[in-house]
C-alpha cells in the first residue's frame, strides 16, 4: 500500500475512536513515549523494535497533524522545502547546517 493510502487509513482510524478531537497535548506525550521505544530499539540493536517504533511515531504525528488541523502531507512538503538545498556537513554522523558550522 502507498503512504498516502496508509496515512488515509491512519485518518480513518483516528477519526473513528475521536481522537482527532482529543487534546494535541496528550498526543504530544504519546510522541515522546514512542521516541522513547525507538530510542530503546536502537540501543538494543532490535530491528523490529525499530521498525515498529517508527511506524508508531508516523501514526503519532498524523494523528497530531489532525488535532491541530494540520495536514501532515502538508508539514513533511514544508520541512522539505526548508532543508532540499541546505547545505552543510557531516560531523560524526550528524548533519550540521552551514550556519551552525560557522559559529564554532
Amino acid at each position: 500500500m502507498s503512504l498516502d493510502g496508509l496515512t488515509i487509513n491512519i485518518k480513518e482510524w483516528a477519526t473513528e475512536r475521536k481522537l482527532d478531537e482529543a487534546q494535541p497535548e496528550k498526543q504530544m506525550l504519546k510522541l515522546i513515549e514512542e521516541v522513547g521505544e525507538l530510542a530503546q530499539g536502537l540501543a538494543k540493536a532490535n530491528l523490529d523494535q525499530v521498525v515498529d517504533s517508527i511506524g508508531d511515531v508516523y501514526v503519532v504525528l498524523t494523528i497530531l497533524a489532525m488535532q491541530m488541523d494540520l495536514d501532515i502531507k502538508d508539514c513533511i512538503e514544508q520541512a522539505y522545502e526548508e532543508i532540499k538545498n541546505r547545505k552543510g556537513k557531516t560531523v560524526n554522523g550528524v548533519f550540521i547546517k552551514e550556519a551552525d558550522l560557522q559559529q564554532q
